[in-house]
């Protein structure tokens, strides 16, 4: 069976995979372009898990690629949502120190945000309870920009630009053998076989292992972290007006436990970061021996452990305990209760680790001849989504 060629196949559906195509077909009109999904659906796994947060860029070092497209994909989101008609909203967001000694940390934040060009307003303790008025805090920052949407939403308009500008979507087609070929590569799916001049890799989870079968050189690895939530019950979402979240640990890439209010009006408590047994590890014991064994040999785990080890115990005993994770929570709003949460649906966090230990903590794009593979892309990639679309448009296109 001959297989039909592409100047460009892109392998993965999720926001960046869709945002990639719809900005090389808006580059190179008339390009013929074929975007894979393993799956039955598109945004299956990180995307349609997303909390839907439209960052701000105020968490990332300033001059970075996170923090340039981060800060542009902001604004290049919420037009997007208002130029088709995607339910969003800038509600904007607080964010505390619940401690004196977090203070320093706070200041730290603000002027990182604006060396980022944001503006951040800096909140007493009545200010702030102005905003939200069940906080606790002894100080806050302000920031106006950050917004809610639905991603999934997003995805679905994105998907049917490929295909209004003549890409072709493949669902069902997940990579088995990808060689190097005359020119590209030859792509052999569970949905058939294909040809590719030039390859995109935006395979989210399994992004490292599609770029070690297209010959790339890198020693990252995809190290999941499963992120738990719980809801507040409906009686009890008066609590959170907006998005409140506590100064983050600069060492650390997650943000901690904090309160999203999403677009349904749902208020998604979370979430705590755990490493998940498989990839694809969405419950505490789902589990797949290839996966597991992968993570726990890998050098740059051990050394991430001996680093962490107590941010690592209290993850999981948030994960196993739910007394502890609602302690977390009342740090910032005193008034929630164990009784007031409920289990809600978990993600799973791609992030790449280096083998000396370190966590990747800008997006990683790897390019060679006739590939590109994008291999750190954790939040805030939604909200840059569109941002990322354009720049790898402009690596593969210049």
């Amino acid at each position: 069976m001959i297989s039909k060629r592409y100047d460009f196949v892109i392998i993965g559906g999720g926001i960046i995979g869709l945002a990639t195509g719809a900005a090389l077909l808006q580059t190179r009109p008339g390009a013929k372009l074929l975007l894979l999904e393993k799956e039955t659906r598109l945004a299956a796994h990180q995307t349609g898990r997303n909390s839907g947060v439209i960052h701000s860029g105020i968490y990332y070092k300033p001059g970075s690629l996170k923090a340039q497209l981060c800060r542009a994909g902001n604004t290049a989101m919420i037009e997007f949502c208002r130029a088709h008609d995607i339910a969003h909203e800038v509600c904007g967001k607080v964010i505390v120190a619940t401690r004196q000694d977090e203070i320093p940390r706070l200041e730290n934040l603000q002027q990182r945000g604006i060396e980022n060009g944001l503006a951040v307003e800096k909140l007493t303790p009545a200010q702030a309870q102005e905003i939200e008025p069940h906080l606790h805090c002894v100080a806050a920052l302000r920031v106006l920009s950050t917004g809610i949407c639905d991603y999934k939403n997003v995805c679905e308009k994105l998907a049917q630009l490929i295909q209004e500008r003549g890409g072709e979507i493949q669902l069902g087609a997940g990579v088995q053998t990808l060689p190097k070929s005359a020119g590209g590569y030859a792509i052999e799916t569970t949905g058939g076989s294909f040809e590719a001049n030039f390859l995109v890799n935006c395979a989210g989870l399994h992004c490292d292992r599609i770029a070690r079968m297209a010959g790339a050189q890198t020693d990252v690895k995809i190290v999941p972290f499963r992120g738990e939530y719980f809801e507040l019950k409906p009686e009890k979402r008066f609590l959170v007006k907006h998005l409140i979240y506590p100064v983050p640990d600069p060492a650390f890439p997650f943000l901690g436990v904090h309160f999203t209010r999403m677009i349904d009006g749902n208020i998604h408590c979370g979430p705590n970061a755990v490493l998940a047994l498989r990839r694809e590890g969405y419950k505490k014991f789902d589990f797949n021996a290839r996966d597991l064994w992968e993570t726990l040999t890998f050098s740059g785990l051990h050394k991430l452990a001996l680093r962490y080890p107590r941010v690592g115990l209290s993850e999981m005993g948030r994960s196993f305990n739910k007394s502890i994770f609602t302690r977390s929570l009342q740090t910032l709003i005193p008034e929630v209760q164990s009784d007031d949460l409920v289990p809600s649906a978990a993600g799973v966090r791609a992030q790449a680790l280096h083998p000396d230990g370190h966590l990747e903590d800008d997006f990683l794009l790897v390019r060679d001849e006739s590939a590109l593979h994008v291999l750190n892309a954790p939040s805030p990639a939604a909200t840059a989504s569109l941002e990322i679309g354009k720049e790898i448009a402009r690596q593969i296109v210049a």
